[in-house]
């Protein structure tokens, strides 16, 4: 593996891990997560998420199915205690065991082996202990996350804001499958409801977390995330999709995502 992904651009992951294994893993999972852990074959992945009764994010993760009863929940490095603790606790008298892996894990681009990901607005997987040397800075990683309009915890992402604010009904949550914690308001905002803002992409020259967007003399939202030129937001949903903006001194101006492969 090393030698096929060594040419390609390569950049470092910093996640944490859980494992879930044991003969109700499947339905224990099933029941927990906000997508359908039973439609995986064994090698597949889907993104999910781990809410509270009232839909309030714990974590968003990435869950592999590594065998039939044997999966992996990738999430990110603050908060993978609070997995753990989480699933342990509810667990009751399910037949599976809950407990932490160490691994290392880059994200590919371009390479055909590894967890398929759709974060960076173009073909990529996630390569646990590959032990690759990264080609891609940090801030190069972050800047196609912005570009992409991927939501990170942290900055777009904690217990405040609604999943189909940061797009993550779309990505994270199936509307077909069973119950699982949350999944009444979930599916009362999707179906019967709205959001007032959402998560965008906006063009501008500078921008800072936390610099407020005004359109019109009005403020709109605030930036989470920004690079040189870029930046991520939440945007009142009224905002046309051609409206100039001001961040500070700079226009901003609404940006179209890169496209999830």
């Amino acid at each position: 593996m090393v030698a096929q992904t060594s040419q390609l651009a390569v950049a470092l992951r910093p996640r944490a891990f859980v494992r879930v294994s044991g003969p109700d893993a499947e339905d224990y999972l099933q029941r927990m997560v906000s997508n359908d852990v039973e439609a995986l074959s064994a090698g597949d992945a889907c993104d999910a998420l781990l809410l509270t009764p009232k839909a309030r994010l714990i974590a968003t993760m990435r869950i592999w199915r590594r065998g039939e009863d044997d999966f992996l929940l990738l999430t990110e490095p603050e908060l993978g205690d609070a997995v753990e603790a989480e699933l342990r606790k509810m667990r009751f008298a399910a037949k599976c065991e809950i407990e932490p892996e160490q691994h290392t894990s880059a994200i590919v681009f371009g390479g055909d082996e590894g967890i398929p990901t759709a974060d960076y607005g173009g073909p990529a997987r996630e390569v646990l202990d590959a032990g690759l040397e990264p080609t891609l800075a940090e801030t190069d990683l972050e800047r196609l996350r912005i570009e992409a309009g991927t939501p990170r915890y942290g900055h777009e992402l904690d217990d405040q804001v609604l999943p189909a604010e940061a797009g993550l009904d779309q990505t994270h949550i199936s509307f077909t499958k069973g119950c699982y914690p949350g999944q009444e308001p979930i599916a009362r905002l999707h179906y019967r409801g709205h959001v007032n803002r959402q998560l965008r992409v906006l063009a501008v020259d500078s921008a800072s977390p936390g610099d407020e967007i005004e359109f019109r003399g009005k403020s709109v939202g605030r930036v989470t995330s920004a690079v040189h030129g870029l930046a991520l937001a939440y945007v009142r949903k009224e905002v046309p999709d051609d409206a100039e903006l001001s961040v500070g001194d700079a226009t901003a101006r609404l940006h179209l995502p890169s496209a999830r492969p």
